[in-house]
């Protein structure tokens, strides 16, 4: 039987007030913390009131909270797990407990937290990671900051691993201190009550006002110490222009175990930090909420150069202190894993900063990437305040260790769906916003990739951009092929969105039919402009990308039918899609030995939805063969072997097929996508 629909007030009121406070990243990071209420509702079974339990589950947002993000318990069932408790040593087995407290069928899967929520003496529990209440958690003196700070409205609790214990102790301390309002969580974060999901809400902002006022009123002017001369911010030209140019390197460092996909931020916050003269001390440290070094790792890689240092001398520089990152990272495993510890994940860095650039951050997706720089960020707000009143001292690295390495981590980790085919792959597709490029941009979204919408039309390369997911899946950029520096911008776009650029097709076109003694000069070079030397530019830059991520690649080029037919009024298009064709062979050859592919693809009579043909090329196609406009799709299709009109989601199949790992093994080939046309089989 599935959960019975609710208009319950309580969850109503929970909702609202999680959507709130996630709102505010004052309050949390994005998918940290985690609230609850209970309630009463109808048994569904008994038809008598029963005890509830509604607290956020597993993932999700706080932000976005939703009623199908809740895990719903009965509390009757949920308290007795105490008398069953087997000990701190043993308490990984109760978040497997949880599942024979739950009620009904649906909602999410209990969180390693339920026990703070449940176990505490009151009918609604936040706990958050702001980060000025992480600053105190994080002080050497937090526990006396605690007192100074809140009196005895706040009480501290001294680190605990997330899980069972720390709820039963949380739930002692509020029994012990009935005038208290919250605790501080020593490394961690904060947890307040109430009454009433208000009272609740009150306290928990009261806590995060209090940190913060606290901080700004006593704390010193420079927590990060004085400027270091030569590590300030590049202007934001130039800074920008350096981000493109290492994070291609950078990436492929990051990179080196499995493949990731990047997110630069040349965020003020990170900015000054790498300027102040505390930056290698503090980030070595590390982070300290578990939130924060789940995502970020347990510390940075930073570089240990000034702003102005080249690219050549960074490069060289990354590339040791990866080494030495990797090095460090392998021997924090070995300290601290046992016989049941998982295996090492990765010995990659998570965050990478360089002085006067900014941070590259890196993940499986997109939005992963992105949020692992918004935690570090996080971090170093909860570092500056933690030094502006006392000492940032994080957790140990032993319970860092034993955080990353849970089992339960593990677990959540397996059950992640299986990555699609083309998951961390960044695809630039010029001609992108409508026809053939758009359907191919919206199949390797579809796939996995993220992909960058290049075409003339800023405007409508944005609105699809938008249609396939936003910032986290595609964005889109104006780009003239046949301009260098607009196609060096749209790859510079590519490589500040995504981190590099695995994947390009060369799309962009236009045709003009007209008999040979009517084609001008004009004619001619637009065409050879847009479609053979704008393949050129876009496949050189591309080219460049690749080869320093060392990544490999994909190259696609839609050439055409007619690239190896001869028809009438078509020398200036059908010449230059040869010249494409060729150019497929050339870079074929040329780049194998740096593992890029280079394949093409060879449509026909795409009629339907395309650009080329919507431009008037249909009608003077159609005049050509002596067919109504609107039958020259059908009529294509009766002149092939299979009878079938081509469309460009077929294009997109091709696509999709030639770049995935199916073909890993295939380069220099043609592909035709024509239903058949034999005069065009390739010899």
């Amino acid at each position: 039987m599935g959960r019975i629909k609710s208009m319950n007030k309580t969850v109503e009121d929970l909702i609202a007030r999680s959507n709130r406070l996630g709102a505010d990243k004052r309050n949390t990071n994005y998918a940290g913390g985690n609230t609850s209420a209970k309630g009463t509702e109808k048994d569904p079974v008994t038809g008598e009131d029963v005890q509830l339990l509604w607290v956020k589950g597993s993932g999700g947002d706080l932000g976005t909270l939703k009623e199908q993000n809740l895990a719903v318990l009965r509390l009757d069932r949920l308290n007795a797990l105490k008398n069953v408790y087997p000990g701190v040593e043993r308490e990984d087995e109760m978040v497997a407990a949880f599942d024979y407290c739950l009620h009904g069928k649906g909602g999410a899967a209990p969180s390693i937290d339920t026990a703070m929520h449940g176990l505490v003496d009151a009918a609604h529990v936040d706990h958050l990671h702001p980060d000025s209440g992480i600053a105190i958690a994080t002080a050497v003196d937090g526990e006396a900051l605690t007192t100074k700070i809140f009196g005895d409205k706040v009480v501290w609790v001294p680190w605990r691993r997330p899980g069972f214990q720390l709820g039963m102790d949380i739930a002692a301390i509020k029994d012990a201190n009935p005038q208290a309002v919250g605790t501080i969580l020593g490394g961690h974060g904060i947890t307040a009550w109430g009454a009433t999901s208000e009272e609740a809400e009150q306290n928990s902002l009261w806590i995060i006002d209090q940190a913060e006022q606290y901080i700004a009123e006593n704390g010193k002017a420079e927590p990060f110490g004085a400027k270091l001369p030569g590590y300030g911010a590049l202007p934001e030209a130039e800074r920008r222009a350096k981000a493109a140019a290492l994070a291609p390197v950078i990436r492929g460092l990051a990179s080196t175990d499995k493949p990731q996909l990047g997110h630069f931020s040349d965020d003020a916050v990170v900015l000054d930090f790498l300027e102040a003269a505390e930056h290698p001390r503090l980030g070595a440290l590390g982070t300290s909420c578990p939130d924060h070094f789940l995502r970020t790792k347990v510390k940075p890689l930073i570089l240990d150069l000034p702003a102005d240092a080249s690219i050549e001398d960074s490069i060289s520089r990354l590339t040791e202190l990866h080494t030495a990152y990797r090095e460090d990272y392998q021997a924090y495993y070995d300290r601290h894993k046992d016989a049941d510890s998982p295996a090492l994940r990765g010995a990659d860095p998570a965050i990478v900063l360089v002085p006067g650039v900014g941070m590259f951050s890196f993940g499986a997706n997109k939005q992963t990437a992105r949020v692992a720089g918004e935690f570090y960020i996080n971090a170093i707000n909860v570092m500056r305040g933690a030094e502006a009143i006392s000492t940032y001292a994080p957790i140990e690295e032993s319970e860092k260790f034993r955080i990353e390495y849970w089992a339960l981590e593990e677990a959540k980790l397996a059950r992640m769906p299986k990555p699609k085919s083309h998951a961390t792959r960044v695809a630039l597709v010029t001609g992108a916003a409508s026809g053939i490029g758009k359907a191919i941009a919206t199949r390797l979204a579809a796939e996995g990739a993220c992909v960058v919408i290049a075409d003339l039309n800023l405007e409508n390369a944005q609105k699809v951009a938008e249609e396939l997911g936003g910032s986290d899946v595609a964005v889109g950029v104006q780009a003239d092929v046949t301009d260098e520096a607009q196609v060096s911008a749209a790859i510079d776009a590519a490589v500040l969105a995504f981190g590099g650029v695995d994947l390009v097709v060369n799309n962009a076109g236009l045709s003009i039919s007209k008999p040979l003694l009517e084609t001008t000069e004009k004619d001619w070079d637009l065409q050879h402009n847009v479609m053979a030397k704008g393949s050129f530019l876009v496949a050189k830059a591309a080219a460049k990308v690749m080869i320093a991520q060392g990544m490999g690649g994909d190259i696609i080029y839609i050439s055409s039918k007619n690239s190896v037919f001869a028809g009438p009024n078509n020398i200036a298009y059908s010449a230059t899609k040869a010249d494409q064709a060729h150019q497929v062979r050339l870079l074929a050859a040329e780049l194998g030995e740096h593992g890029i592919r280079v394949n093409g693809i060879n449509p026909d009579g795409v009629v339907r939805g395309s650009g080329i043909f919507a431009g008037g090329w249909g009608a003077k196609r159609a005049a050509v063969y002596g067919v109504d406009e609107e039958k020259l799709g059908e009529y294509y299709a009766q002149r092939t072997l299979l009878k079938r009109e081509v469309l460009p989601e077929h294009v997109a199949n091709a696509a999709a097929v030639l770049t995935s790992n199916e073909l890993s093994h295939t380069t220099g080939l043609h592909i035709p996508v024509d239903a058949g046309v034999a005069a065009a089989f390739l010899r």
